[in-house]
């Protein structure tokens, strides 16, 4: 886990002669807790920065730029995935100056119900701005097998902690085609209106 060493100094002023400058010293292992607000409730996520620093750090780069605030929802697959990032509720595509993230897999991590992972095309090391969230456990379609394009895998960099229901509830929207091949796009704007840090430092 990522640690952030933070040493307080707190002087005594006013105090007896018998009190002495105090020196604390504190580390703070909190992991970084992702709050997504949808127009459907929210949806809480703890990050793995242990297991998946550069992923994190990349998806953590277009939370604090707000690049995820008014995107959608853009693929639902009951019984696989919810995913999300680059698309906007008109139906155009939402673009980043960002390079894509090296796959760091294998990270030990598996595509287990309520995990987020990063999305791709066929090349292992596209992962960009999509994301999807796994509705059951996915681990023998999408885990690390072995090192070849075909065998890479999905990495899997946070969990989900409290919001499952949210996300039960946008797998349960109907979908139809919408244009350049998405055929399941729900019918119905499943917005993420904010995305940010809680509690905890940002990578």
């Amino acid at each position: 886990m990522r640690r952030w060493t933070m040493a307080l100094v707190i002087l005594a002023i006013g105090c007896a002669s018998d009190e002495q400058p105090v020196t604390e010293e504190a580390a703070d292992d909190a992991p970084i807790t992702v709050v997504f607000e949808t127009n459907l409730g929210e949806i809480v996520v703890e990050m793995d920065s242990e297991n998946a620093p550069e992923t994190v750090r990349h998806f953590m780069t277009h939370v604090r730029s707000k690049f995820y605030d008014g995107v959608v929802f853009h693929r639902v697959e009951p019984g696989f995935v919810i995913q999300a990032g680059g698309w906007q509720p008109d139906g155009q595509e939402r673009n980043t100056s960002a390079y894509p993230v090296a796959n760091e897999n294998p990270t030990g991590q598996t595509n287990a119900r309520g995990t987020l992972s990063m999305a791709r095309t066929s090349d292992p090391h596209s992962g960009l701005v999509d994301f999807f969230i796994n509705l059951v456990d996915n681990a023998g379609r999408l885990d690390f097998r072995d090192s070849t394009t075909a065998g890479f895998g999905y990495v899997v960099f946070g969990t989900i902690t409290s919001g499952m229901d949210v996300v039960d509830s946008i797998a349960r929207i109907p979908t139809a085609s919408r244009g350049r091949g998405r055929r399941s796009y729900p019918v119905e704007d499943v917005i993420i209106e904010r995305v940010y840090a809680r509690d905890a430092p940002v990578p």
